[in-house]
C-alpha cells in the first residue's frame, strides 16, 4: 500500500516560464501568433492536426481567434516551445490537472516539422514531467487517440507505462476515438530523470547530431507494462 502519511496536494501550476538546455517553454501569448502560425504553415499536408481536437487553420487571425481562448485558460495551461535557435516550434499544455489526486497530464502536442523528431520536442515534454514530479505530483498522464501509433511510441519511449485502451471514449471532428492512456508515477521519476538527462547530454551525440544511446533504450527498463501495438 502506498503510504501517503507525509504527503499533501501540491499547487497548481503557475503561468511561468520553464527554462530549460535546449527550450524555454513560454506562457502562450497573443505575441506569440504569427511566429507560431508561421511555423505550422511548413506543414503544407496538414498532417500535424490530424488527431488534434482543432485545425487546421486557413489563416493566421483563424489561428489566433483559437490562441486567443487558450492563452486564457488554466486548464489546459498552454505553452509555446521556444527552440534552441530561437524559433518558436510548436505549443504542449499541462491539463487534467487534479491536485487533490496528484495527476496532471501533458496533451495538445501541437509541433512543427521544425520541431518534430529533435532534442527540443523530447525536452520540452521532459520539462513539464520534471515540473510535476517536483512540484509534487504523483502520476504524469499521457492519453492519445488510440490510432495514432506515432504518439503511443512517442508516449513508450518518454517511459511511461501502457495502462490500456478506453473504447468509444470521444468524437474527435466527427469521428470516434478510442484513447490510449500510458503514466508514469512518482516512484520512478528517479529513475526517468537520469535517463532524460543522460539521453540530452550533449556527450551523447556526435558532431552531426546522431545519438549515442537512444532514449527509448535508458526508459525501457523503466517500464511496467509495454503497449502491445507497438510490439
Amino acid at each position: 500500500m502506498t503510504d501517503l502519511s507525509n504527503w499533501t496536494p501540491p499547487a497548481l501550476p503557475p503561468r511561468d516560464m520553464i527554462k530549460g538546455r535546449y527550450v524555454t517553454l513560454e506562457p502562450v501569448a497573443w505575441a506569440h501568433r504569427d511566429e507560431l502560425f508561421d511555423a505550422y504553415v511548413e506543414d503544407r499536408a496538414n498532417a500535424m492536426w490530424r488527431y488534434l481536437p482543432v485545425g487546421p487553420f486557413a489563416d493566421a487571425a483563424a489561428y489566433g481567434a483559437w490562441l486567443d481562448s487558450a492563452r486564457l485558460a488554466f486548464d489546459p495551461l498552454h505553452f509555446a516551445i521556444r527552440m534552441a535557435d530561437g524559433r518558436l516550434g510548436g505549443t504542449l499544455s499541462l491539463m487534467r490537472i487534479d491536485p487533490r489526486a496528484g495527476s496532471i497530464e501533458t496533451g495538445w502536442l501541437t509541433f512543427a516539422p521544425r520541431l518534430q523528431r529533435s532534442r527540443e520536442a523530447t525536452e520540452a515534454v521532459y520539462r513539464l514531467m520534471e515540473w510535476a514530479f517536483t512540484a509534487g505530483y504523483r502520476r504524469f498522464e499521457w492519453k492519445c487517440n488510440a490510432a495514432n501509433r506515432a504518439s503511443r511510441r512517442a508516449a513508450q519511449r518518454f517511459g511511461l507505462s501502457y495502462e490500456g485502451v478506453f473504447r468509444q471514449a470521444a468524437v474527435v471532428k466527427g469521428e470516434n476515438r478510442d484513447t490510449a492512456w500510458f503514466a508514469a508515477i512518482d516512484a520512478e521519476w528517479p529513475a526517468l530523470k537520469a535517463a532524460f538527462e543522460t539521453w540530452l547530454d550533449p556527450g551523447n551525440f556526435d558532431a552531426t547530431g546522431q545519438q549515442h544511446q537512444s532514449l527509448a533504450a535508458l526508459t525501457d527498463p523503466i517500464l511496467v507494462a509495454r503497449d502491445p501495438a507497438l510490439a
